[in-house]
């Protein structure tokens, strides 16, 4: 891996985290360090950070949250 690389898995702990898990990445950043990109939304999906994870999870708080107003009633 290149440094630029190698300097930005490790500065972004949920990336490197991801990395050392799946470590057939290691081989794609090897071959093309552009996807980079790609492995971070991975991650973010894998660790449901994406921005429809996290309406999905409001929304079923919002839900349970209902739900235990209409036990209240």
């Amino acid at each position: 891996m290149d440094l630029y690389t190698i300097n930005y898995v490790k500065s972004n702990p949920l990336v490197y985290q991801y990395l050392r898990a799946n470590s057939s990445w290691y081989q794609k950043l090897n071959r093309d360090p552009a996807s980079i990109k790609e492995l971070e939304k991975e991650a973010k999906s894998y660790y449901k950070l994406t921005a429809t994870d996290k309406i999905e999870k409001f929304s079923h708080s919002i839900e349970m949250l209902s739900t235990f107003m209409d036990v209240l009633k």
